[in-house]
């Protein structure tokens, strides 16, 4: 009984841990707040199932941001065979009724929703202030490769920003 609550205890552990970060690695992939909730929840639903499965070759956090990143593509490719209407594009409209923080913020995210999937990805971990090693070690690449994709990735996020400013 005591390995079972120990094993709860880490589990609440990691979920205190990365809950936040993650749900906004899942918001910049879909851009809808209760999508990115429950998102975040499947992930954790797949870490607990799959916990026995980590074998320490990579940081925790790592693996969990693979879970993650895993979990929105499935959702994106479900999405897409749904071809259902996006709420996102509704409240990005509206965006100008609440204050200009806001809007900026609603803007960034449908910017990052325009990038490539890897691209995506790795601008969501540097949003979130992740050490470029491990966001390295996430993506596969080395770590000077990975500060040059970043400044890449910041251009092109900034012309489609200033694109989508101007419609």
């Amino acid at each position: 009984m005591s390995e079972l609550l120990d094993a709860d205890a880490e589990f609440a552990a990691l979920y205190g841990t990365y809950s936040r970060n993650i749900y906004y690695l899942c918001l910049s992939y879909c851009n809808d707040s209760d999508i990115a909730k429950d998102l975040l929840q499947e992930t954790f639903i797949r870490v607990w199932k799959n916990k026995d499965r980590f074998r320490g070759d990579a940081q925790i956090g790592t693996w969990i941001y693979r879970i993650a990143v895993n979990t929105c593509l499935g959702y994106i490719r479900q999405d897409k065979k749904n071809a259902s209407v996006s709420l996102s594009d509704l409240r990005i409209d509206h965006a100008e009724e609440h204050n200009t923080d806001e809007h900026a913020i609603q803007v960034l995210y449908k910017a990052i929703q325009q990038l490539d999937e890897a691209d995506r990805l790795i601008i969501s971990m540097v949003l979130q202030e992740l050490p470029y090693s491990q966001i390295a070690e996430a993506v596969g690449i080395k770590e000077g490769n990975l500060r040059v994709k970043i400044h890449r990735i910041k251009q092109q996020l900034a012309t489609i920003y200033t694109a989508i400013e101007n419609r």
